[in-house]
């Protein structure tokens, strides 16, 4: 929740080791718990909102493409519905 919170008040100038860019407006939201690596895919629409698409566990050194993808069909579905002011 701390990292959200951070995410809220940092907006679009949080970057690594706390979020990264990862392509096409598509940003991820980074923590480790123990061993445990979590990624939250998110991006911002509106200028100022954030919508979160989804999380994994992250197990190989490089976010895998297919979840990249993921985040990436549903920024575009949001985007056809709500409209696409970023």
């Amino acid at each position: 929740m701390a990292l959200l919170h951070l995410l809220e008040e940092e907006g679009i100038d949080l970057h690594r080791p706390y979020a990264d860019l990862l392509e096409d407006g598509v940003h991820e939201l980074r923590t480790k718990v123990s061993k445990l690596r979590y990624r939250v895919f998110y991006f911002f629409w509106q200028r100022n909102r954030i919508v979160i698409t989804h999380g994994i566990t992250k197990t190989t050194k490089r976010v895998p493409t297919r979840e990249v993808r993921r985040a990436k069909a549903y920024r575009e579905d949001w985007l056809a519905r709500y409209g696409s002011k970023t």
